[in-house]
């Protein structure tokens, strides 16, 4: 009596499947990429009337950092499309150490929060400096 060979059907399913949602994220990070470029270029614009306004300079660097933040954040989406569908841990890095920095600028009343703040970017940076070294990169 021959043998049925699912292994193979199993393999394609999946691989079918697999390529699907690979092309939903790919979609998906690209409105989402649409979207910050908005808001980029958006907050740019608000940074502009800022700046002619002689606001407070809390509000005009609090600005700058959420300029930062979107930027990051695109950056990111293009380096998932350069590395070959990954994230980097680095960039992911990049974002939280700028997202604690406005934290800390809009946010400073507390000086308990402040130095648990400082403290997390401390950490991040460490993490950094571990994903920086050599070994690390090999794997």
């Amino acid at each position: 009596m021959p043998k049925l060979n699912l292994e193979g059907h199993h393999s394609t399913l999946g691989k079918w499947i697999s390529e699907v949602f690979q092309w939903i994220l790919n979609i998906s990070l690209l409105c989402a990429g649409l979207i910050l470029s908005y808001a980029l270029f958006s907050e740019a614009y608000d940074l502009s009337i800022l700046l002619i306004g002689h606001e407070s300079k809390y509000q005009v660097i609090e600005k700058i950092v959420v300029f930062f933040l979107y930027f990051e954040f695109l950056a990111l989406i293009v380096m998932y499309f350069k590395y070959n569908y990954h994230f980097p841990l680095r960039y992911f890095l990049y974002v939280g150490i700028t997202a604690m920095v406005r934290l800390i600028i809009v946010d400073h009343s507390n000086p308990v929060h402040t130095l648990l703040f400082a403290l997390a970017i401390l950490v991040m940076v460490i993490a950094l400096f571990i994903a920086h070294t050599e070994r690390l990169r090999r794997s």
